[in-house]
């Protein structure tokens, strides 16, 4: 019985109880007449299972790095996903102003709906509205940025012990999310030599009667790439066949090259549930404001009203994201210039492309060009490098050696590449290039059988 209740016993011919019949509980201890069982008191605090099974792969990697930047060489950082490091993309001053007027309007102060403001909600909806796909306020949930986002997602279509379907190489943060709730990952292959587009064939052999969802990340962290119509068209048809909801993380649907079209998910297919999940972060270059959504596109009545809901119970365990963000958030849509998009996505174009012809000239590497987001992939021919034994040795003597600091894929679940950040200004990508084809020149050994093509 809770501490401070009163219990109150009838006599069983349906009149009141009696003073007699009334116990008081202030101590929290049984109210009822009998000896106490003895408990012995001791200090026994331990982590919950929740936090034990939670790991990211990323931070346990670098984390565990011991070696440290050559001090003669200054620190380029080509490892973090966040484009404001470097102070060259900032956001727009439309975008600030908002955030400075929704502030000093007094209004956005105290709680919000957990789900958020039916406004910024509105406004959400109908800056992604299209024909193929509508959408109206009561579709959108508001987020604390695109990784909450996902992780409701995840925490409303997957119970413990069933599993998803995630990219590899992916986001850590999907394993990351879903093993701290009990639910197994399964990795399906994303090809290189196809512009990462997916093994539809391997992927459609892991389902199983526990999957719960399939998670599509287009545009891409960490490839870059981006899923042309038709392929899409055949994921579709594999979570239609196998009637498996998809979870859509489309957090870069904004950041795609000005030569390559990007299809959301939802505008393809009107029979298979889909979660879109997006946000401020990347495409207005502000991702500590930490606003993100999730679309709720179910034109066939699949999730009904029972995810809808649960959806917003489990929003209701934080009560929702920042108020001023919201607030914000009507100028922000309405009032950023097209030329703040086209400057950000011509400049990681100009980068990309920078970035992908110079590593493309190094013997022994094979970067995979880039289409959106803001990334690049690097595969290592390791047989040319044999003194490193994989990707995490190869990045950390690079670190060491030139201060060039890129992740290794296998921080994505991937052997032998690793990924660029092209958010850096242009004269710090151009110096990492070369400091990475001095590394490689020192390093690269031609293969046993291969003598002839090394003395080209």
């Amino acid at each position: 019985m809770d501490p401070y209740v009163i219990q109150m016993n009838g006599n069983g011919n349906g009149n009141l109880p009696s003073v007699r019949d009334v116990h008081v509980n202030f101590s929290g201890r049984s109210s009822v007449p009998g000896k106490m069982k003895s408990r012995k008191a001791r200090w026994c605090v331990k982590p919950s299972d929740m936090s034990n099974k939670t790991f990211n792969p990323i931070r346990a990697i670098v984390d565990s790095m011991k070696v440290k930047p050559n001090p003669n060489k200054t620190m380029i950082s080509l490892s973090i996903g966040d484009p404001t490091v470097f102070g060259n993309l900032p956001t727009d001053p439309e975008v600030t102003q908002a955030m400075k007027d929704a502030l000093d309007s007094g209004k956005y102060n105290g709680y919000a709906p957990a789900i958020g403001y039916l406004a910024s909600r509105e406004e959400i909806a109908s800056y992604y509205h299209c024909p193929e796909a509508p959408l109206e306020a009561k579709d959108v949930i508001l987020t604390s940025g695109c990784s909450q986002a996902v992780e409701l997602c995840l925490a409303v279509l997957a119970n413990p012990g069933q599993n998803i379907l995630a990219p590899r190489p992916g986001f850590s943060l999907y394993r990351t999310l879903a093993q701290s709730m009990g639910i197994e990952v399964k990795l399906y292959n994303l090809l290189p030599e196809k512009s990462w587009e997916i093994d539809l064939k391997q992927l459609e052999s892991l389902i199983d009667e526990k999957t719960a969802c399939l998670i599509v990340n287009n545009p891409s962290n960490p490839c870059g790439s981006v899923f042309s119509k038709s392929h899409l068209q055949k994921i579709l048809a594999v979570a239609a066949r196998q009637c498996v909801p998809i979870l859509a993380d489309e957090i870069y649907r904004d950041m795609v090259f000005a030569d390559c079209k990007y299809e959301p998910l939802a505008n393809l297919s009107n029979n298979v549930p889909i979660l879109s999940c997006g946000g401020l972060a990347k495409c207005w270059l502000v991702p500590g404001w930490r606003l993100g959504w999730i679309l709720i596109h179910d034109r066939r009545d699949i999730f009904g009203s029972e995810i809808r809901a649960g959806l917003v119970k489990l929003s209701q365990r934080i009560l929702g994201p920042c108020t001023i963000v919201q607030g914000a958030l009507k100028s922000i849509l309405r009032r950023t210039p097209p030329e703040f998009y086209h400057n950000t996505l011509s400049f990681l174009k100009s980068n990309a492309d920078l970035c992908y012809g110079a590593l493309a000239a190094i013997p022994g590497l094979r970067p995979v060009r880039p289409f959106g987001a803001m990334y690049l992939m690097v595969g290592i021919e390791m047989e040319h490098f044999p003194e490193f034994e994989n990707d995490v040795e190869f990045t950390e003597k690079l670190l060491a050696e030139q201060s060039v600091h890129c992740l290794p894929s296998t921080c994505f679940e991937y052997m032998n590449f690793f990924r660029v950040v092209i958010t850096v200004p242009e004269v710090m990508m151009l110096e990492a290039c070369s400091r990475i084809q001095e590394f490689c020149e020192q390093h690269y050994h031609c293969a046993e059988g291969s003598q002839e093509e090394c003395d080209k």
